[in-house]
């Protein structure tokens, strides 16, 4: 549903989906047969992900000096207080409830998007700057939000 969401706003970045939190992690981190991917911009994570709860992952990425910086927003259907008060104190950015309809949800993604691959500047990001060949400068090669022109 987030996928479709992201591709109703017009928002061209690329996503990865774990299925799982386990599969998350692998992704972050790697496993003894795959190398961990790139840091991404931002991790939008739900916390009823099944195998490992999103606050397990949430508490794994900001053990980790390589991922700690990247900014987290839990995007879940919870609206339960010790879930929002867990989530921030793990260290989430951001703590936003999934409405129920879907035109509102897909605002809420495009917002989320907008303000954290647009507007906000991590940390993390700044980080992963990487020259393009050709360009003369330094620029995003992964994590810059396109909108199409």
């Amino acid at each position: 549903m987030t996928i479709r969401a992201f591709e109703r706003a017009s928002l061209k970045n690329p996503v990865d989906v774990a299925r799982d939190g386990h599969e998350a992690l692998d992704y972050l981190f790697g496993t003894e047969e795959q190398p961990p991917k790139r840091v991404p911009a931002v991790v939008v994570l739900d916390l009823n992900l099944p195998e490992m709860d999103g606050l397990e992952v949430l508490k794994r990425i900001r053990a980790e000096e390589r991922t700690r910086r990247v900014p987290v927003v839990i995007l879940t259907s919870s609206s339960e207080d010790r879930d929002v008060i867990a989530g921030y104190d793990l260290g989430a950015n951001s703590y936003v409830r999934k409405p129920i309809q879907f035109d509102q949800f897909a605002t809420t993604v495009a917002q989320l998007g907008v303000y954290w691959l647009m507007i906000a500047r991590s940390r993390a990001a700044r980080h992963e700057r990487r020259p393009i060949r050709g360009a003369g400068k330094e620029a995003v090669t992964r994590g810059d939000w396109r909108r199409p022109r």
